[in-house]
């Protein structure tokens, strides 16, 4: 099965990014021990051979802040893919199975929060808090990202529940948990892991967005904030590309290989998709 796996170009070209990734937000930091918030130069100092990508507004060293922040970033992202899949694969694996009224019960509450828009309740969820840990911030941005992966995974359910081994599990005396467990789940652990990959990058774009608008954690530096950093100081205007570039283009390969991974797997996992 990894063989096979492997053999598809662009599950090799995803895992690699990724790979790589993983490892320079692991290990970057501990090749350097000051503090990425320590100003080092002047403001926008140009690239030069002691100071690799610069310095940003108030003197900090971009690199610096780069190996750190796309720690956090990735941290964030990784809490918030988690929280977002278990609710949403508890929901749903729970409403296509019972159905009934907990069925119009749990879907109408995900269709409620469909229509309103994430990013205006996780501002407001930000907001109403005085100490955004990261933590914290990748468990409210999962809160709030539940639903579609809800919706799928309740329709996966709902065919799932006709098979002819969940009705052996039943005649068997199984419970709705045991049955749920051994005869539902694992046969969606595919679409699970894909569902997982999705709203990993989701998380990282999210705190993206809510540290541009000034939202993002309160003690530690990501790509998102750096990105705020930068606009706040006129990088654009001043023509100081290496204080804004960096980030902007990292945030861009990680959406992309985690994409490209979910695509890869979904034509692995497909058999429609296999045989194109």
């Amino acid at each position: 099965m990894i063989r096979s796996l492997f053999g598809n170009g662009r599950f090799r070209l995803s895992f690699s990014l990724i790979a790589l990734i993983v490892v320079t937000a692991l290990v970057g930091p501990r090749l350097d021990d000051r503090n990425p918030l320590f100003a080092v130069g002047g403001r926008y100092d140009e690239p030069s051979s002691q100071i690799w990508l610069g310095t940003d507004a108030i003197g900090n060293d971009v690199f610096l802040q780069l190996m750190h922040g796309l720690g956090t970033s990735l941290y964030i992202g990784l809490v918030a893919g988690v929280v977002a899949t278990l609710i949403g694969v508890a929901i749903g694996t729970l409403s296509g199975y019972i159905g009934g009224l907990l069925d119009e019960i749990l879907m109408g509450f995900t269709n409620i929060l469909i229509t309103v828009p994430t990013i205006v309740i996780l501002v407001l969820l930000s907001v109403a808090l005085q100490n955004r840990s990261t933590l914290l911030l990748g468990v409210i941005i999962g809160v709030t990202s539940w639903p579609w992966t809800a919706r799928a995974v309740r329709a996966q359910t709902s065919s799932l529940k006709t098979r002819e081994h969940v009705d052996v599990a039943k005649l068997s005396g199984a419970g709705t948990f045991g049955v749920i467990m051994r005869e539902i789940l694992p046969y969606m652990m595919s679409y699970v892991v894909m569902a997982f990959v999705l709203q990993l990058s989701s998380g990282v774009l999210n705190e993206a967005g809510l540290s541009l608008l000034g939202l993002g954690p309160s003690q530690s530096i990501s790509l998102g904030k750096m990105l705020q950093s930068a606009l706040q100081g006129e990088a654009l205007r001043t023509g100081a590309y290496w204080a804004i570039l960096p980030q902007t283009i990292l945030l861009s390969v990680i959406a992309f290989s985690l994409l490209l991974l979910q695509s890869s797997l979904d034509e692995f996992f497909n058999p429609r998709l296999r045989r194109r």
